[in-house]
């Protein structure tokens, strides 16, 4: 089993206790994240959401946050597709959210016709695909021209501060220690602080977006820089 499938085979086997981990490991904060991002990805777009792709969906929480976020904006969005490749989570997925498609695949094989999206989405799961740049190729090929993409992610900042070393401190520590106790897999909960480390800057993920043809609209850092905002647009045809 080669890396990329181990990391699936983990989220499989977390699937059961993520949403609840979730909850725990970020004090509920994680959803002010998700609807904040969601509310401006939308504003930025201007217009109904013809097809929104959630890219490495999970549970689905994302688009539950997508549709609060429509409904507090007074944006429509009319067709939902979930894409993970773990079955484990799109499992759940199927069960906690209506009215949405899902679909079985890792981010770099998208099986979406070219443009066949005007709202692309990943959150926090980014930094557990290998090949980044294959991914963010991917969001553009299926992303019709004018169309937008928001990345929420944890972030391995430029130059840690006191805020970034208290944060490392319990994401190294402490986060371990509870996923651990709670999804019996302490394997998963070690590999979390490892894989936002071992991940880009902002400036260096900003700077693979512009390399896959995204336009920059929005980056912006939540709660003191621990969970970073990415909106980019594919740019409209002449």
């Amino acid at each position: 089993m080669d890396r990329q499938q181990r990391i699936i085979q983990m989220f499989n086997d977390i699937s059961p206790t993520y949403d609840r981990l979730n909850r725990i490991l970020s004090f509920g904060i994680d959803q002010r994240w998700r609807r904040n991002a969601c509310q401006a990805a939308l504003q930025n777009h201007g217009r109904p959401v013809r097809h929104l792709v959630d890219v490495a969906t999970g549970t689905g929480d994302l688009i539950l946050c997508w549709r609060e976020a429509g409904r507090a904006t007074g944006t429509p969005i009319q067709q939902v597709t979930g894409v993970d490749p773990a079955q484990g989570m799109l499992e759940l997925a199927r069960r906690k959210v209506k009215n949405a498609r899902f679909i079985e695949a890792p981010a770099t094989s998208l099986p979406l016709e070219d443009e066949a999206a005007d709202m692309v989405s990943i959150s926090y799961g980014i930094r557990n695909v290998l090949d980044v740049d294959g991914a963010l190729r991917e969001f553009h090929r299926v992303l019709e021209p004018g169309g937008h993409l928001l990345i929420l992610e944890f972030m391995s900042p430029a130059r840690p501060g006191l805020v970034d070393r208290i944060g490392r401190f319990y994401m190294s520590r402490l986060l371990p220690k509870v996923g651990a106790f709670i999804s019996r897999d302490p394997e998963a909960y070690s590999y979390l602080p490892e894989s936002i480390q071992g991940f880009l800057t902002s400036q260096a993920l900003v700077e693979k977006l512009e390399a896959a043809g995204f336009e920059m609209v929005q980056v912006k850092d939540d709660t003191f820089g621990i969970s970073t905002r990415f909106v980019a647009r594919r740019p409209p045809r002449d």
